[in-house]
């Protein structure tokens, strides 16, 4: 492991900008390797973190009812579990038991259960700010993680072995710091790829998706419901309140307006007019969010020495679920790849190791934001012969075994090939201040 300074220059062996979700998961996974490769391993992150309370347990740490979540498929808790993360993160992650897929105004359903595919959930939900903390708690342990916050990534360089960073904090300190490996995981609005001239492709859906948190006068009995009308599709996601539910609901940009205005109550009958009451009345409304939706996918995910990952890499609809999903499978397989590259004396950056890493996401990216933007374009078409057409669709997915195991497969994030991980290993059980602007470990 190499952390030594030579002219104010810190050497690092990866390098990972952006301590969100993506990359801090992408730092644990790595964490779990370290020891074995004696890899120093950078994080960076603009965004100054929350204060972590000593001693704070999952019992006393309690989320705002407008925290936003995240739905984590069956195949990222088992990410998780690989990382000794989901012991943690499980208190606050609602399981999904079964899945009711409907289309308005039609006859015909899916439904899947977890007993019927042998498993104890389908997925989980989880708030952000516990997934979040929980992480972030794990990356300032991490006995090989270097810890830069806020740290604001002004250029890179680009080198033959290496890439140097040159990095700012908000009170105009200077770093510089040169990886043989640098992961892009700022997310879809990435200032660093742009400077970089990393194209993306883009697809307008002209919808955005309206987000929060409801309170239902009946229990959901961890149940998920995928309606699709005539506005938009929405899911109903259970929470760990036995009556709460997070909202997602794709609605027309050229209508976002009118329904991000509707009093609580005018919006709550504008939900049982599309949903019903399946679940009771809605007897609250959360805080509403809203933001446009595009697909994207960036035309170039690796050059030699750098990886680009998470929404930097690919932005998808959220119909089905699996954004985040898809990009924890690319944190997985980025760590596998780098850890046979290592055994076999490869470099961190080769671009033949980046290649085989692409090669293999390759497939997955492909199927899942296809089925996404296909679920899209069929439900979104309003001719009356494809709505019953759909509607028989629903009847027969229903009835035919193979064909119902491949759709809930695609709802479990299960794709690509099964990797092996390490657990996180920790240096100590108390959290260093996130608001340090460089942690390192003695």
């Amino acid at each position: 492991m190499s952390t030594a300074t030579h002219d104010n220059l810190e050497q690092f062996d990866i390098a990972i900008i952006g301590g969100g979700l993506v990359g801090a998961s992408l730092a644990c996974a790595l964490e779990g390797f370290a020891r074995q490769h004696q890899w120093s391993i950078a994080v960076i992150e603009a965004v100054p973190m929350p204060e972590i309370t000593e001693g704070e347990t999952p019992e006393s740490f309690q989320p705002s009812y407008d925290a936003r979540s995240t739905a984590l498929s069956w195949g990222t808790k088992q990410i998780y579990d690989q990382l000794g993360l989901w012991s943690q993160l499980a208190p606050h992650a609602a399981p999904i038991k079964k899945i009711h897929v409907s289309d308005q105004g039609h006859l015909g359903a899916t439904r899947l259960n977890a007993q019927d595919h042998h498993v104890d959930a389908l997925g989980y939900v989880a708030p952000n700010q516990w997934l979040g903390r929980v992480l972030l708690q794990a990356v300032q342990q991490a006995q090989h993680l270097f810890w830069f916050c806020p740290f604001t990534v002004e250029r890179m360089d680009v080198g033959a072995g290496e890439h140097l960073l040159h990095l700012n904090d908000s009170q105009g300190l200077s770093r510089q710091i040169a990886a043989k490996l640098v992961v892009l995981a700022d997310g879809g609005q990435s200032n660093l790829k742009q400077q970089l001239q990393i194209v993306d492709r883009q697809q307008p859906y002209e919808q955005n998706a309206l987000v929060c948190n409801l309170t239902l006068s009946q229990p959901h009995q961890n149940e998920a419901f995928e309606r699709f009308t005539p506005s938009g599709p929405m899911a109903w996601l259970p929470l760990t309140a036995p009556k709460d539910i997070a909202l997602v609901w794709t609605v027309p940009t050229d209508e976002i307006e009118t329904v991000m205005a509707l009093t609580d109550a005018e919006f709550a009958q504008r939900l049982h007019k599309l949903f019903g009451y399946r679940l009771g009345a809605v007897e609250k409304v959360g805080q509403r969010y809203q933001y446009p939706l595009t697909l994207v996918r960036a035309t170039e995910q690796i050059r030699p020495g750098l990886v680009v990952l998470g929404n930097a890499a690919h932005y998808m609809h959220p119909v089905a679920g699996q954004g985040y999903n898809l990009a924890l499978r690319g944190v997985a397989d980025l760590a596998d790849t780098l850890n046979k590259a290592a055994l076999a004396h490869q470099p961190l950056g080769d671009l033949a190791v980046l290649q085989g890493y692409l090669a293999g996401r390759q497939a997955d990216q492909d199927s899942v934001i296809g089925f996404s933007d296909g679920l899209i374009r069929l439900f979104a078409n309003h001719n009356p012969v494809l709505g019953h057409l759909r509607a028989g669709g629903l009847m027969l997915l229903d009835r035919l075994t193979p064909a119902k195991r491949w759709f809930a497969r695609q709802a479990m994030g299960i794709g690509g090939q099964a990797v092996r991980l390490q657990p996180v290993q920790l240096a100590s059980s108390v959290p260093v201040d996130p608001r340090t602007s460089a942690s390192q470990p003695t």
